[in-house]
C-alpha cells in the first residue's frame, strides 16, 4: 500500500509539464506548495524540489537529471511524465496505485499513450478535478459537447475548496467550449469574467491574457454595432496587450491588435473621443501587419490590409491626400495577390474602393478603369445593385 500523496497538489496550474508534476512530501514544502497553489513562483525550492523549479523554467532534462537519486513513488511518476517513455507507463501501471495510478493514466492520455482517461475511482478534490478535466477533453474528442460541460461544471466543484486556481482554468476552458460551440452569450462572459476574478491575484499573466482576449471576442461577437459591448470588448483587448508582445507572442499580439481596431472602427463617430480611437484603430491594424504578411498568414494579411485602406480612405483626417494615396497603394497589394476568378466580387470590391480612392485624390482616368472593371465584374456575378453604386460614381467623376 502506497502512503497518501501530499495534499492539495498544485496540478494544472501551471503549463505542461510542470503542470501534471507532483510535490513530494519533503522538507520545506509546505511554503513552496502554497505559493505554487496560488499560482505564484516560490522565492526559493528547497533542494529535493529542484527538479519542479528546473521544469517551470522549461529545462526538461535538467528536472530529470535532479530527480536521478529518487526513487519515491512520486519521483518515478514525476519522471514518466518528463520523460514521456512508453515503456515506463506499462512498469508504473503495474505498481502504482489509488491518486497515483490515476494521475498516471491522465498523464498517459494527454501523452497519447491510452485511448481514454480513467474513470474517476476514489480520487478526490483537485486530484478527481484533474480526471474529470481529462475526460472533459475526451468527450469534446467525441464531440460530446454536453458531456464535456457537464464533468468541466464537476470538476470546478472538485477544485474549488483545496485548489481555486485549478478551478479557475476550468472554468476559462468551460467558457472557452461554450463559446466555440454554440457561440457567445451572457453564460459565457461570466464563466469567462469569473476565472480572471480567480486568477486575478496569481503570477499567471499569460492564460489571464489570453481569457481576456476570449472574453474580447464573445464581447465583439455580440455586439451588433452596439456602443457599450465594443467599448467592453476593446477594454478586453487592451488588457490582453499588457503581455502580449510581438517578440514572444506574435499571433496572439497580431489577433488583439486586429480585433481592438475592428471593435474601434465598428464604433459610430458621434464623440470627440471617436476620433482617437479612429487614430488607434490604425496605429492597431498597422501593428497586426508587422506580424502578418501574405507569405505567413496570407488571409490575416489581407483582411487586415484592406480594413487599414478603408480606414484610411473613409476616416476623417487633416491629411486627407496622404491618406488616400496610402489607401491606394494597400489595395494595389492586395490585388496583386488574388486572382480575378477566383474570387470575382471580392476582386470587384477591392476594385471598386481603388477607384473610389483614386476619384478623390483627382485622378480620374485610372479611377475609371478600375471602376468600369468593378461594375462589369459585378453585373457579371449577379449583382446589378452593387453595380449601380459603382455607376453612381463613375456619374460623379463625369459631373467634376
Amino acid at each position: 500500500m502506497l502512503p497518501p500523496l501530499l495534499s492539495p497538489q498544485p496540478l494544472g496550474i501551471f503549463p505542461l509539464p510542470a503542470g501534471y508534476l507532483l510535490l513530494p512530501p519533503v522538507d520545506g514544502v509546505e511554503s513552496v506548495q502554497a505559493a505554487l497553489l496560488e499560482g505564484r513562483l516560490p522565492n526559493a525550492f528547497p533542494p529535493a524540489l529542484r527538479f519542479y523549479e528546473l521544469a517551470l523554467a522549461g529545462d526538461t532534462q535538467a528536472a530529470l537529471a535532479a530527480l536521478d537519486h529518487d526513487d519515491s513513488p512520486e519521483s518515478r511518476y514525476n519522471r514518466f511524465v518528463l520523460e514521456g517513455d512508453p515503456a515506463q507507463y506499462t512498469t508504473l501501471a503495474q505498481t502504482l496505485t489509488g491518486d497515483l495510478r490515476q494521475l498516471l493514466d491522465v498523464a498517459a492520455y494527454t501523452m497519447g499513450m491510452v485511448e481514454r482517461p480513467p474513470e474517476r475511482g476514489e480520487t478526490a478534490y483537485e486530484r478527481l478535478a484533474f480526471v474529470l478535466m481529462a475526460q472533459a477533453a475526451y468527450a469534446l474528442e467525441q464531440n460530446d459537447v454536453k458531456t464535456a460541460s457537464a464533468l468541466l461544471e464537476k470538476g470546478i466543484t472538485a477544485a474549488q475548496t483545496t485548489s481555486p486556481l485549478l478551478a479557475a482554468q476550468l472554468r476559462g476552458t468551460l467558457a472557452e467550449t461554450l463559446h466555440s460551440h454554440r457561440g457567445a452569450d451572457p453564460i459565457v462572459i461570466q464563466n469567462y469574467r469569473e476565472a480572471l476574478r480567480l486568477m486575478e491575484k496569481s503570477d499567471l499573466t499569460l492564460t489571464q491574457a489570453e481569457i481576456w482576449l476570449n472574453l474580447g471576442i464573445a464581447y465583439q461577437e455580440m455586439a451588433n454595432g452596439r456602443r457599450g459591448a465594443l467599448l467592453e470588448a476593446s477594454a478586453c483587448y487592451q488588457q490582453a496587450l499588457k503581455v502580449f508582445t510581438a517578440a514572444d507572442h506574435p499571433d496572439l499580439y497580431a489577433l488583439a491588435h486586429n480585433n481592438l481596431a475592428l471593435a474601434y472602427l465598428a464604433m459610430p463617430l458621434t464623440e470627440a473621443s471617436d476620433q482617437l480611437r479612429s487614430a488607434i484603430a490604425i496605429q492597431s491594424l498597422r501593428e497586426a501587419l508587422r506580424i502578418y504578411t501574405p507569405e505567413t498568414n496570407p488571409e490575416q494579411w489581407a483582411s487586415a490590409q484592406l480594413n487599414l485602406a478603408n480606414a484610411l480612405q473613409y476616416l476623417p483626417s487633416t491629411h486627407p491626400e496622404d491618406n488616400l494615396i496610402q489607401a491606394v497603394e494597400l489595395y494595389e497589394e492586395i490585388l496583386a495577390t488574388r486572382v480575378r476568378e477566383d474570387d470575382p466580387l471580392g476582386y470587384a470590391r477591392l476594385l471598386a474602393n481603388q477607384g473610389n480612392a483614386l476619384s478623390h485624390l483627382g485622378i480620374f482616368t485610372h479611377a475609371q478603369t478600375k471602376l468600369e472593371e468593378a461594375r462589369a465584374l459585378f453585373l457579371s456575378n449577379g449583382e446589378p445593385d452593387t453595380a449601380q453604386s459603382v455607376d453612381e460614381l463613375l456619374a460623379g467623376m463625369r459631373d467634376k
